[in-house]
Formats: structure tokens, sequence, C-alpha cells
């Protein structure tokens, strides 16, 4: 009989990485990063990634991202003072929404301690209402496509 609970993802599935530096406050009262930080640390990332790449431009930008669904699994606890590695990669390109899957490593392990992904449905930004993905995000996106 099988658990049905993942296991932890490798390095090698992942197009790309961002470094977070864990703060004083992201852990705790049981000595740990806290698990709603790790939902900060991979949309930090991933906006990130695409702002470095000019496919996003928070407050200009026509078209945005809106978080419309998470996931997380927890194997190995994390704290402060630590460097995690953030893994970025994407799951699935739709005509509006994007599913990334995401995951946090200890700096140079090759095991998530944490993974999850969340989904963005891109919207105008003025109407709210979904809306195809530009080709310059799309570009950005392809290349991290796994």
């Amino acid at each position: 009989m099988t658990s049905g609970r993942e296991t932890p993802r490798s390095r090698t599935d992942f197009a790309a990485f961002a470094p977070v530096h864990t703060r004083w406050g992201d852990n705790d009262v049981y000595g740990h990063v806290n698990n709603v930080q790790y939902y900060a640390f991979f949309d930090t990332a991933v906006n990130r990634y695409l702002i470095e790449r000019g496919a996003l431009e928070p407050l200009s930008s026509p078209v945005i991202g809106l978080v419309v669904e998470t996931a997380c699994v927890y194997f190995t606890p994390l704290s402060f003072p630590e460097t995690i590695e953030i893994g970025i990669a994407v799951g699935h390109v739709g005509r509006s929404s994007v599913r990334y899957e995401v995951a946090a490593f200890r700096e140079g392990a090759d095991l998530a301690a944490a993974q999850g992904r969340f989904v963005h449905v891109y919207v105008d930004a003025h109407t709210r209402r979904p809306t195809a993905l530009p080709a310059g995000l799309r570009a950005v996106l392809e290349q991290l496509e796994r």
C-alpha cells in the first residue's frame, strides 16, 4: 500500500533558482520557518524572475497575474539564519493562466525541503478580467517549462 504522499523533487526539475535569505521573524515559536512564509518566498521568487526579464512591471503592466490556487508540501524544516534557494519551473501554460512549480531548497541541497505550486490567472490590470498572455510574457514562461 502506498501513502500517496509526494516525495521531494530534485534540483534538476527546475529551470531557474532565486536565493531568499530567511529573516528573524520568519521562524515561528517552534524554531523553524512558519508555513505561511513559504508562499511569500515562492511568490517573491517568481515575480522577481518576471520583473528581471521585463515580463512584469507591477505598477504599470497592462496585464498582471492574480494567484487563484496554491499548494505546498513540507519535508524538512528550514530556519533562520539560512539562505534558501527557490526552484522555479512552469508546469503548464494556458491561454490566460500559468501553473508554476516551485520548491524551497536548503542552500546546496539536492532535494526540496518543501515544494508546491501556484496558479496565476493573467488579467487586464484595470478590469481584472482574464486576458491572453502577452507575447513577451509567454516567451519568458517558455524558458521555464519543464
